[in-house]
């Protein structure tokens, strides 16, 4: 949460990756729901199914990506020293 009043009084750089992940995390989610809209309307025709299920595997995909982007960031952040920060972060939540 790059917004979070909580990560004020934390180094420049924490909140740098923070913030880096959380757009990543976002544009994903907004890539999921866009390849579920856009399989979800080519169902409406029958000649477009085919491709459509293909953006539902898709939106699937990145969906299951969304967690291991948030791992990947607590890994990264934990390895700067952080491990408390990660502790405060999550029980303010």
């Amino acid at each position: 949460m790059f917004f979070d009043g909580s990560l004020h009084g934390v180094k420049a750089n924490k909140r740098k990756v923070y913030a880096m992940f959380e757009i990543l995390y976002t544009i994903v989610d907004f890539l999921a729901a866009m390849a579920f809209t856009i399989g979800s309307i080519m169902f409406l025709y029958e000649s477009y199914a085919h491709a459509a299920k293909w953006y539902f595997i898709i939106g699937s995909l990145l969906f299951a990506f969304k967690p291991t982007i948030r791992v990947v960031r607590e890994i990264r952040l934990a390895s700067t020293g952080h491990e408390d920060d990660l502790v405060n972060d999550k029980s303010s939540k």
